[in-house]
């Protein structure tokens, strides 16, 4: 099996067979970018799931992720962008630590009578799809200090627009998954255009800021 196949694998093992759409571009320029002290703190989605902003860098515009998944503790780390393109905020995410350590859980996975045994730390395990440090974008509905709504995007559903139109947007396919490969110009002009479209940007999820003493922002 591919490197690449058994991650995808390996991803499908962890996020339940949710995978963002990834992108080898940034959505962003710097001009673009903005910097936000309310997205700052600790916030838990309608899953009960954690993500923690953290670590500014108002020089950067940009601050740290740490996402726990609320089901098994796994983690995940990544740099955060919020970016502004008119007047629509989106984030783009992108990891920043290598998924795999010498020691971790082992995971599995059969293909053509061979077993294939990979360790993944269980501290960034959601890094995995980020093998290559690929970009992924949330659009942002609502940023208030107390609360933000999203939407985070899903390969599977994006398949679906380029099944119908393959020259909506740049890409290439990697075993059965696919990776953009437009320009930041172009993803700009792309998810601007599909901002409404479910089949980019799908369901709603709702991040609330948690009542933790002395981490969060106001």
């Amino acid at each position: 099996m591919k490197t690449k196949k058994l991650l995808f694998y390996l991803l499908a093992a962890l996020l339940g067979g949710c995978v963002p759409v990834m992108s080898l571009h940034p959505l962003y320029t710097e001009k673009d970018l903005v910097f936000e002290e309310k997205l700052l703190g600790s916030w838990i989605d309608d899953s009960n799931n954690i993500w923690e902003f953290k670590d500014p860098n108002e020089q950067k515009k940009m601050c740290k992720l740490i996402f726990t998944d609320d089901d098994d503790g796994q983690k995940g780390s990544f740099d955060i962008r919020l970016t502004k393109l008119d007047k629509k905020l989106f984030l783009d995410v992108i990891p920043n630590q290598f998924p795999f350590e010498e020691e971790g859980q082992q995971h599995s996975f059969i293909e053509d009578q061979i077993e294939l045994t990979v360790k993944v730390s269980p501290k960034w395990a959601y890094n995995t799809f980020f093998f290559v440090p690929f970009h992924s974008f949330i659009k942002i509905n609502l940023f208030e200090p107390q609360q933000i709504k999203m939407q985070i995007t899903d390969d599977e559903e994006m398949t679906k627009l380029l099944e119908e139109d393959p020259n909506a947007i740049e890409h290439i396919s990697v075993e059965d998954r696919f990776v953009l490969t437009a320009s930041t110009e172009e993803l700009q002009a792309f998810v601007l255009k599909y901002a409404g479209d479910s089949r980019v940007f799908t369901e709603e999820a709702v991040l609330s800021r948690q009542k933790t003493k002395g981490t969060n922002k106001p």
